[in-house]
């Protein structure tokens, strides 16, 4: 018998990492030893006081049933105190802040919630495919807007103005930017909020990367009346060292909590309560903890920045997050072909820019995610493959 997916999945391909690390796992399993720098799962451990939350909310007998599908308002307090303290934004706990598991997730929530067949959704290049996935899965159309290096990965307005936006319903922005390391700054996000309004496009921030590597960590909802036109996604993967621990959360004016509630509702029944009371814990951490990571991730980037000389990448130092954005050099055909050179000689998994779209061909980009033990390892490898 023969049964066809639904017509929103024909167009959604299977994520890139999905099927390269199937590949990976073919090659160890040959021996190969392969070093994956591709992937930014941040490989250290939470505070060990939010291990201890987890572990002490865990034996409780009373902490093993359904949840709030808005989450605990311990937890929920905790994410407001943390966007007062360190975004100097103010939030209602009770109506403006909705707890996820895990912010891609809020990415197909909000998705899911706003779009249909003919509506238009400005999506960047590069960018994170997740965002092109969700669109692609309510039947919506999408209408790439092209970052480039020389106006510092930042939208350009002028060619926004001049396409058709009578059908566009949603424009995803995405800074500090993944995967190019590009910073905003708060005249950016006026912008983008001006632009939002003027055009009655929803503005919906991805921000998980603001943490890392930068010393003014900034939301879009610090612009004074973004409550009106945009949401904000953030999470504590990258910054608490929670990816697998799938904890983000969604900050938006109450009405469009509840509409996303009602999407979300039907799809999950609340987070593990011991878990939401951890993050709550990771949250409540003072600036010594991004302190810390930071000087770690600082001289995992020197090595990087290293092992990109090697490959005769360039790159700017100035960006921030989780990896380094570099452009390949002129004598190779694109980023898959350098990639690809690096994995079957060096046994060295980066990944090819091109996965974040067109823009993104001539780069590449390698994760922070691995001890500088690990980054000397590549170096070793590709010094010996060059």
């Amino acid at each position: 018998m023969n049964i066809n997916v639904a017509k929103r999945l024909q167009q959604t391909e299977e994520y890139y990492f999905s099927k390269k690390l199937r590949e990976i796992d073919a090659m160890n399993k040959s021996g190969a030893q392969v070093i994956n720098l591709g992937i930014g799962s941040p490989d250290l451990p939470p505070h060990p006081s939010v291990i201890q939350v987890l572990n002490e909310e865990s034996a409780k007998a009373n902490t093993h049933g359904y949840q709030n599908y808005k989450g605990s308002p311990i937890l929920r307090q905790a994410m407001a105190d943390w966007y007062r303290r360190y975004y100097q934004v103010e939030l209602n706990p009770e109506t403006e802040i909705l707890p996820l598991i895990g912010s891609k997730e809020g990415i197909v929530h909000i998705c899911m919630t706003y779009l249909e067949a003919g509506d238009e959704v400005l999506v960047p290049n590069p960018g994170y495919p997740a965002y092109s996935s969700a669109v692609k899965l309510t039947e919506a159309t999408i209408v790439s807007y092209e970052l480039q290096a020389d106006k510092n990965w930042q939208p350009d307005f002028e060619e926004l103005e001049k396409r058709d936006l009578s059908k566009v319903k949603m424009m995803w922005i995405n800074y500090p930017h993944m995967p190019t390391g590009a910073l905003a700054t708060q005249e950016l996000f006026e912008r983008i909020i001006a632009f939002g309004k003027k055009h009655n496009i929803l503005i919906c921030h991805d921000n998980p990367y603001s943490f890392i590597l930068n010393d003014e960590p900034r939301s879009i909802m610090a612009v004074p009346g973004a409550m009106d036109i945009a949401i904000e996604l953030n999470s504590l993967s990258k910054s608490s060292n929670m990816a697998g621990w799938r904890v983000g959360m969604l900050v938006a004016d109450a009405a469009r909590i509840n509409e996303i509630l009602r999407f979300k509702s039907n799809m999950d029944s609340g987070m593990f309560l011991p878990l939401q009371l951890a993050a709550a814990k990771a949250l409540q951490l003072d600036s010594d903890w991004y302190t810390q990571l930071n000087d770690t991730y600082a001289r995992r980037r020197a090595k990087v920045f290293e092992l990109m000389d090697l490959l005769g990448c360039t790159y700017s130092t100035a960006q921030v997050g989780l990896f380094v954005w570099a452009k390949i050099p002129g004598t190779i055909a694109d980023g898959y072909a350098l990639t690809d050179k690096v994995l079957q000689d060096a046994h060295v998994f980066i990944t090819p820019g091109g996965i974040f779209g067109s823009a993104g061909t001539n780069y590449i980009r390698i994760s922070l995610c691995a001890s500088e033990e690990v980054l000397d390892k590549a170096i070793a490898r590709i010094k010996e493959s060059i």
